[in-house]
């Protein structure tokens, strides 16, 4: 999609439509004649994400006035503000639009409000039919202006960063939707490099006999029940000119399919678990933004991706395996498998010298008990890297809530034949499995998000496509962006 900021009022661009965000109560504006029969008719009332097109109307020379309902004013906000864009995309591309135009609402404006437009806009475009033989690319939005805006350098960047978030967003939504036939753990690595190829990234995969001479016995534990051999990539993202000594690693959990192993999960609803390489694929996206955008700030990536299936030499519950950082686990239940290959992993991360670790899995049905699919969950051993983590998410309308991480929780993970065990008893179970993350962060300010409730909607959005949503993409790469 082709992106113009235009000075020019709304009306008087010519295209297919013109976009308007009108709200509750609103009579004035561009459209306020049309505000004022919709209402009388009820047919529009400005209601959070109601739709109205009207036909020619006079006064624009669009063709078409496509009015997207703010709700109330004063809890209108930029993570609206891009779920409006969405909106007016996905209503636009199934009317056959080809090119728009979209006024910024006065509430909100400058860069940052630019940049979300953008953002909403891009990501209301995706749509999760790569594999379909009649795609629905034929109605995608080719050009979008965005009326009113102004111009300059710094409006200019706010779109382009836009731009650069929202294709990583929707790159980790592609990889998310990939079967598992098609992306078992050496295709994410082979993505993984062709990333670092196109991005500019330095790219390392360790295979299988390197990991088992390193010692990673809990990855390698998960991965020996498949006959898809695991791998452990390595991304590295290093500025021309560091601000700053701290080094960034981002981890995201990438089991490209999970049947749960031997502890197997149940039928129903199996067919999503090809998403449980979300994680892997957030950090895979931000990584792809951060080198676009370019702070100045050492950020490695760690992805250890593997399956988790039955095969016959499949780990069995009561087996005990050897961690890269010496400590032992007894494995209780196979399914519980993220919480082990991210232990390696941030164990691996932190011999690497990253001074600062964020972890993103969908680690727990107990956090969607928790949180529903509304939230992430968020956990920590540094009250204050934790706070950034949350500020970074807040600007970027990803809804995050932090758990407690009390020493307690660590009395469930008691094992009479190991270090630790790596599953606790029914109660807190989000809480105990970042408790055993914990184990292998040590002392290294790190923050754990829990994604397994809001990475994958099952119906469409008006705003989105139904399917894998790549939350936590945004999240990280504020985080880096804006570190100081």
């Amino acid at each position: 999609m082709k992106i113009n900021l235009v000075p020019d009022p709304i009306h008087s661009l010519p295209g297919d439509a013109a976009v308007l965000v009108a709200f509750e109560g609103q009579s004035g504006g561009p459209a306020g004649k049309f505000l004022e029969e919709l209402a009388a008719s009820r047919e529009f009332t400005g209601k959070l994400f109601d739709t109205a097109l009207l036909h020619w109307p006079e006064g624009f020379a669009a063709r078409r006035l496509l009015l997207v309902g703010g709700g109330k004013p004063e809890q209108f906000s930029l993570r609206l503000l891009r779920q409006a864009a969405g909106v007016a995309v996905r209503v636009l591309k199934g009317k056959g639009c080809r090119e728009a135009a979209m006024a910024l609402p006065e509430l909100l404006a400058g860069a940052p409000a630019v940049s979300a437009w953008v953002e909403g806009a891009m990501l209301g475009q995706w749509e999760p039919d790569r594999h379909k033989s009649e795609r629905e690319d034929s109605t995608a939005l080719e050009a979008l202006a965005v009326a009113g805006a102004g111009a300059g350098a710094e409006l200019e960047a706010a779109a382009a960063r836009g731009r650069a978030i929202a294709e990583a967003q929707n790159f980790a939504r592609e990889l998310g939707n990939e079967p598992s036939n098609r992306l078992p753990p050496l295709e994410l690595a082979r993505q993984a490099r062709e990333l670092a190829s196109r991005c500019g990234l330095d790219c390392e995969v360790l295979d299988q006999d390197r990991m088992r001479q390193m010692g990673m016995g809990a990855l390698l534990g998960v991965a020996q029940g498949s006959a898809e051999p695991p791998a452990l990539i390595v991304l590295r993202y290093r500025p021309e000119r560091a601000t700053t000594s701290d080094h960034l690693g981002l981890l995201g959990k990438g089991v490209t399919f999970d049947s749960g192993g031997l502890s197997i999960k149940p039928a129903d609803g199996m067919e999503k678990m090809k998403y449980d390489m979300a994680g892997g694929a957030a950090v895979l996206g931000a990584m792809q933004a951060l080198a676009q955008l370019k702070p100045p700030l050492a950020v490695t990536a760690l992805i250890p991706a593997v399956e988790n299936m039955t095969g016959s030499r499949a780990q069995r519950p009561g087996d005990i395996v050897t961690t890269l950082s010496g400590k032992t686990v007894e494995v209780l239940n196979t399914d519980a498998e993220g919480r082990l290959i991210l232990a390696d992993a941030l164990t691996y991360a932190r011999q690497l010298g990253c001074t600062h670790l964020v972890d993103a899995a969908t680690l727990t049905g107990a956090v969607v008990v928790a949180l529903g699919h509304l939230r992430v969950g968020v956990f920590s051993n540094h009250d204050a890297f934790q706070a950034r983590v949350l500020a970074a998410a807040d600007a970027e309308g990803e809804r995050m809530w932090a758990l407690p991480m009390d020493d307690d929780y660590k009395e469930s993970l008691k094992s009479a034949f190991a270090d630790v065990s790596n599953v606790g008893g029914r109660w807190a179970g989000a809480i105990t499995a970042a408790i055993f993350l914990k184990e292998f962060a040590q002392d290294t300010p790190w923050v754990h998000l829990d994604i397994a409730g809001t990475a994958w909607q099952d119906e469409a959005k008006p705003y989105a496509a139904k399917g894998p949503t790549g939350v936590g993409v945004r999240t990280l790469v504020r985080l880096a962006a804006d570190w100081v």
